[in-house]
């Protein structure tokens, strides 16, 4: 049992409110699951200044939550990773780094990838959560309101923005296994429910170059969904691929720079309700989520259908009114 938040604004007026609005979200889901959490930002400008690239890493042997970590020794292992990381690609010039609990996000105007490249060098040990020109990852074990404090979550704007508590089921309660999972540029999955068939999926991708973080059996269904991007697959056609692929029950969010989709297994046996204002749609396990957003009183609320993807595309990045609905049955 886990718990799943989103919300994708279409009026830019909300935008400074995403973190405010996703963190009630994100509280009230903490029924469903309390031993991690996390959440993925786009375009959240306190963290990925316009114009520039990010990724966001976990290093090892850091303990969300430790109260023996003071915010100035956090920000000083920040800064020593971006000097790190600067020494390993002298061309990426000033690396800017904050840290968000156990997350730290370093900001560049190199690519992401170059900015991933020169981190792999520099910190062989850390894992990278997230990296892309408008995403920010941030995640951890522990309470799930604890770890909102810990990243400010408050303070964080944007235009879409996922969350996730976690009742491990599938993999232990660590900093990494806890969602979303990143695995693709801009890309973020959260996940209630567990596929039964991910060990062979796995083997199946590895045999294919694809390299695994985490034992989580998420992980798979995101680099599935990744891998099927990467080829030129739309979200629709990547999410209806999955429910071709992968067998269990299963709620799913995904998201990228331009989409925000949901999907359930047959039975759709996992909770999942969505709101649609002419101002946001949002997604969560349970409608208490959402009594905190502006206009719900008048919201269009309904649940996914089974095997329905539901997708709310922009045009491009820079056109956020241009939200559409779009629905794919799998199997036509």
């Amino acid at each position: 049992m886990c718990g799943i938040a989103g919300l994708h604004f279409r009026n830019p007026s909300l935008y400074p409110r995403l973190g405010e609005l996703l963190g009630s979200m994100l509280q009230k889901a903490a029924g469903r699951g309390n031993d991690s959490a996390g959440v993925g930002l786009y375009a959240d400008p306190g963290t990925i200044p316009p114009g520039q690239s990010t990724i966001c890493l976990l290093l090892a042997g850091a303990t969300a939550g430790d109260e023996s970590t003071s915010p100035a020794a956090r920000a000083a292992t920040a800064a020593t990773a971006a000097r790190a990381v600067e020494s390993a690609d002298p061309g990426l010039g000033a690396i800017t780094a904050a840290a968000f609990g156990q997350t730290l996000v370093l900001t560049a105007q190199a690519s992401g990838s170059v900015l991933a490249a020169a981190a792999r060098v520099a910190l062989p040990h850390a894992k990278i959560i997230s990296q892309g020109q408008a995403l920010t990852v941030l995640k951890g074990v522990g309470e799930p309101t604890a770890l909102a404090q810990e990243w400010r979550l408050a303070d964080r704007g944007g235009w879409q923005g996922v969350a996730h508590t976690r009742m491990a089921t599938e993999s232990a309660v660590t900093p990494g296994g806890s969602h979303p999972f990143s695995v693709g540029p801009d890309q973020c999955l959260v996940h209630n429910g567990s596929f039964s068939n991910h060990e062979a999926i796995r083997k199946s991708l590895i045999t294919q170059g694809v390299r695994f973080d985490s034992l989580n059996d998420t992980e798979v269904g995101a680099r599935f969904v990744a891998g099927r991007l990467a080829e030129g697959a739309s979200m629709a056609q990547a999410l209806t691929d999955l429910t071709r692929t992968f067998d269990g029950f299963y709620t799913l969010l995904v998201s990228s720079a331009t989409a925000f989709a949901v999907v359930r297994d047959a039975i759709a046996c996992k909770p999942a309700i969505i709101a649609e204002t002419p101002d946001l749609v949002a997604v969560a396990s349970e409608y208490r989520y959402l009594t905190d957003l502006p206009g719900i009183e008048t919201a269009r609320l309904f649940e996914p259908d089974p095997e329905v993807v539901y997708v709310w595309e922009r045009s491009s990045p820079t056109s956020p009114l241009a939200s559409t609905l779009g629905t794919s049955r799998s199997g036509n």
